[in-house]
């Protein structure tokens, strides 16, 4: 690796104690043992997606991936989780190194208690102001997703939250990592958020079609055939009945899930049914939809949950040729910036002699 990447990520690497600084994004039913040891063992860092796991299936698979890797490892663990206390105890026990709270803004108590084991905590920030908060509430290090990623979303784009937040917390703390995630599938890409300020990256859609993922072949397949355009937002018919957005690729529940909003607001506006239930049947529309697709390949009823970025993963790969490629690009574009540099400064001093 050169020394120019090698040291814009120095900081990232060494927090997570990998030789790259190539977060796995954790992704339900895809980031499971196989897919997350194989991050760590290329050299990345992989995040096991607990999910909706109970403490008990969330300690079989960190000792599945404990058992595949020597390399150290995360879980994410989403803080609405109605047994979150315990799964915290399942990390504990088992010694997992780093945990990485999602799903909303952690209590300093819980971030406290996750610290007080020795183990390090990883946010979400979507603004500069929280990403301080949770700083001060103990988070040793921020991860800023933008719109781009795929599954639940924020309202604003990677680029725009890398602006806003790299250089405050450059700034104002440089000793806490930041990671950016959000539609990234280059090397290039990585570089130009490093030099901004950033610790290392997160990528998860650049991981579903790996060899080691254990997603699907047909979910595969819809991955491979897509563009960054097929990655939609899904779609709120009326702002009285919210939906949280999810990205994910366009397909025939995607039409579904519109019609049903349609028909549940027209029952409740007839007086069919009361608010909370329409709200509730809205809902309930996507119940099991992501294992649908993921595990069982229903590729058309099922939700195929997808940055932008799955334009750009276009053949299976093992993890490993994945992080070489990334890496290759990224110190590729270094070298061609560097060598155009020192042609630009060759044509200046002609002129200027």
């Amino acid at each position: 690796m050169s020394s120019g990447l090698n040291h814009l990520w120095k900081r990232g690497a060494e927090f997570l104690g990998s030789e790259y600084a190539i977060m796995g994004g954790a992704m339900t039913w895809v980031s499971e043992a196989n897919l997350v040891s194989g991050i760590s063992n290329a050299g990345g860092f992989g995040v096991l997606a607990c999910g909706s796991m109970p403490p008990a299936l969330l300690e079989k698979e960190i000792r599945a991936t404990a058992a595949k890797t020597a390399n150290p490892f995360g879980v994410n663990l989403i803080i609405m989780h109605s047994e979150l206390g315990s799964l915290i105890d399942t990390c504990i026990d088992n010694k997992v190194s780093h945990i990485v709270l999602a799903g909303g803004l952690p209590k300093s108590v819980t971030i406290s208690r996750i610290k007080n084991a020795g183990i390090k905590v990883i946010c979400f920030a979507p603004s500069y102001p929280i990403g301080k908060k949770l700083v001060k509430a103990g988070a040793d290090a921020l991860v800023i997703e933008g719109m781009e990623a795929g599954g639940h979303i924020g309202p604003v784009s990677t680029s725009v939250l890398a602006q806003e937040i790299l250089p405050e917390m450059t700034r104002e703390m440089p000793e806490i990592p930041v990671f950016v995630a959000g539609g990234i599938g280059r090397g290039e890409a990585m570089v130009s958020y490093l030099e901004m300020g950033a610790s290392g990256c997160q990528l998860g859609t650049r991981f579903v079609c790996a060899n080691e993922s254990i997603a699907h072949p047909s979910f595969k397949r819809a991955f491979l055939k897509a563009s960054a355009r097929d990655a939609v937002p899904s779609v709120q018919i009326d702002p009285e009945f919210p939906v949280i957005p999810v990205r994910a690729l366009a397909n025939r529940a995607s039409t579904e899930f519109i019609l049903l909003q349609r028909k549940t607001i027209e029952d409740y506006r007839a007086g069919k049914l009361d608010k909370q239930a329409a709200q509730l049947q809205i809902e309930h529309f996507w119940a099991g939809a992501l294992r649908r697709a993921v595990v069982e390949g229903d590729i058309e009823n099922g939700s195929l949950m997808a940055g932008q970025s799955v334009g750009m993963v276009t053949k299976e790969q093992s993890v490993k040729e994945i992080i070489e490629e990334l890496v290759f690009q990224a110190e590729d574009y270094l070298r061609a910036r560097k060598t155009a540099g020192a042609g630009n400064l060759k044509i200046a001093e002609k002129i200027g002699g």
